[in-house]
C-alpha cells in the first residue's frame, strides 16, 4: 500500500524520557485508547505515546470480504500516522522487554521509556511456522491461502475462482484466535463462488475444526448447523492442522480426541486459519502475564492483577471473551474510565461483561449477527432474532461497521452499541 503524508510524524526514539500514559501496540485497542487520553476529556496530548513499528494500520475484519473478492485489499489499510491521534507521540519502534517494577519499557533500538501508566494492546501473534510445511505451501502453492495475513489474504480470491473441483478444506486451530467466526465465514462465501462458477457439484467443502462445536453460543450454533446442512458442507470436529505438503497436496490433521492420531486429506484448495498465541515479548515478561503469555488482567476492570498502573485490552489479554474488534470497542471506554478512576484515587468499576460481536457472514448478501457475553449468552442490540440470516446484518458488517471503525472507534468516540441496546430495549436488560 502506498503511504501518503503522515498526520503524526514517527520518531525513532522517544520524544521524552517519560509519559503519563504509554500505549504499546497501534492496533484497534491502541489507537482507540491513545485517542481517548490524548484528545478526549483528559487532554494529555503529547504526554501520551504509542509504541508501534508498523507503517500501516489494517482493519482486519474486512479481510473476509477481501478474500472473497467483495472488497478491495487497499481499502483495508491506512498509514499508521493517519489513524493515531495528532497530538500524541508515535514511537516507531518495537517493545522488546517490560520492567513493570520500574515502570519502564525497553525498545528494540535500545532506548528505554518510562511511564506513569502502561496500556498493553499488542494483539495476537500469527504462528504459521507451527504447522510443518505451511509457510512453504503459502509461498509456492496458489491453492493454499489464509485470510489472516496481509500477504496471504490476497491469494484467497484467485484460489477460489481457480478452483475446479475436489476437496476444498477450511481449518480452525487448537489455539485462541482472532474472530472465531472468520474460519467459516470464508467457507460460506467460497461455497457461493463455487456455485456461481458451476463447480460446486464436483466439490467437497470440508470444515476441519479443533473445537467440539461449530460455534460457542448455542443460539447461533443451531442456526449455523442449518446453514452447513442446507449447503452440503462436511464438518469434522476436534481436528487440528499439523502439516501441509504442497508437493503432494496433502494436509495432515491431529485427531484431538484420539491421542492426536494423524489423518491425511488430499486438498485442491486449502484455507488455513493459523495457530495463534500471545506475542513473544509477553511470553518472556514474567509476572506481567499468565502461564500462556497473556496479560494477566481483572476481567471486569481491565486492570492488571498485580501492577495497579498497568492496564490492557484486546487480543493480548487474559480476559476470557472472544477476541474481536467489537470487544475492543467495549473495553476501550471501560479501561479509560477505570484508569482515570485509579489516577483520581477512586474505586474501579468492574463494568466489562465480556461483550463481543461476531458478524457471521453466510453469503455475499446475508449475515447472522452474533452478540454475546462472558457466559456465552446472547446480548443482542436489536429487538429481533439476530440468529436469522439477514440482508440488513450483512449491510452493517460490510458498510456500517467499517465506517464506525475508521471514523469513530479509532478516534476514541465509539464504545460499542451498549447505549443503543438500552434504547432499543427500552432500558431493559443489559
Amino acid at each position: 500500500m502506498q503511504v501518503r503524508f503522515y498526520s503524526v510524524q514517527p520518531m525513532e526514539a522517544p520524544g521524552k524520557s517519560k509519559y503519563k500514559v504509554l500505549v504499546v501496540g497501534g492496533g484497534a485497542g491502541g489507537c482507540a485508547t491513545a485517542a481517548k487520553f490524548a484528545e478526549g476529556s483528559s487532554g494529555l496530548g503529547n504526554d501520551v505515546a504509542v509504541v508501534e513499528p508498523s507503517d500501516v494500520h489494517y482493519y482486519q475484519p474486512i479481510w473476509t470480504l477481501v478474500g472473497a473478492g467483495l472488497k478491495d485489499f487497499q481499502s483495508s489499510g491506512r498509514p499508521m500516522g493517519e489513524v493515531l491521534p495528532e497530538s500524541c507521540d508515535w514511537i516507531k519502534d518495537k517493545a522488546v522487554a517490560f520492567d513493570p517494577k520500574n515502570n519502564c519499557v525497553e525498545l528494540k533500538s535500545g532506548a528505554k521509556v518510562h511511564y506513569d501508566y502502561l496500556v498493553l494492546a499488542l494483539g495476537l501473534q500469527l504462528d504459521y511456522d507451527k504447522v510443518k510445511g505451511l509457510q512453504e505451501a503459502l509461498e509456492q502453492d496458489p491453492s493454499v491461502c489464509s485470510n489472516y495475513h496481509a500477504q496471504w489474504v490476497q491469494k484467497t480470491s484467485p484460489a477460489l475462482n481457480n478452483f475446479k473441483g475436489g476437496n476444498a478444506i477450511f481449518t480452525f486451530p487448537a489455539t485462541p484466535i482472532k474472530c472465531a467466526g472468520a474460519p467459516q465465514k470464508i467457507m460460506y462465501l467460497a461455497d457461493e463462488v463455487f456455485r456461481k462458477n458451476k463447480v460446486r457439484d464436483s466439490a467437497q467443502v470440508i470444515y476441519n475444526t479443533a473445537l467440539p462445536v461449530i460455534f460457542g453460543v448455542k443460539k447461533y450454533a443451531d442456526a449455523l448447523h442449518t446453514v452447513v446442512a442446507d449447503r452440503g458442507i462436511t464438518v469434522n470436529y476436534r481436528q487440528h492442522l499439523t502439516a501441509v505438503d504442497h508437493t503432494t497436496k496433502t494436509a495432515t490433521f491431529a485427531m484431538l480426541d484420539e491421542d492426536n492420531k494423524p489423518v491425511e486429506y488430499k486438498y485442491d484448495l486449502l484455507h488455513v486459519s493459523p495457530p495463534m498465541s500471545a506475542p513473544d515479548v509477553l511470553k518472556t515478561s514474567g509476572d506481567l502475564t499468565n502461564e500462556a503469555g497473556f496479560v494477566d488482567l481483572n476481567q471486569g476492570t481491565l486492570q492488571h492483577n498485580k501492577y495497579e498502573n498497568v492496564f490492557g485490552l484486546g487480543d493480548c489479554t487474559s480476559t476470557p471473551n472472544a477476541k474481536t474488534a467489537a470487544a475492543v470497542a467495549a473495553q476501550s471506554n471501560i479501561l479509560y474510565n477505570n484508569l482515570n478512576r485509579h489516577y483520581s484515587g477512586k474505586e474501579l468499576s468492574p463494568e466489562y461483561d465480556g461483550y463481543t460481536s461476531c458478524p457471521l457472514i453466510t453469503s455475499s448478501k446475508t449475515c447472522i449477527l452474533a452478540e454475546f457475553d462472558y457466559q456465552l449468552q446472547p446480548l443482542e442490540t436489536f429487538p429481533w432474532n439476530q440468529a436469522k440470516e439477514r440482508r440488513t446484518s450483512y449491510w452493517m458488517k460490510a458498510s456500517v461497521i467499517p465506517y464506525l471503525y475508521w471514523a469513530k472507534m479509532l478516534k476514541g468516540t465509539w464504545d460499542g452499541p451498549g447505549k443503543l441496546r438500552k434504547l432499543l430495549h427500552f432500558g431493559m436488560g443489559k
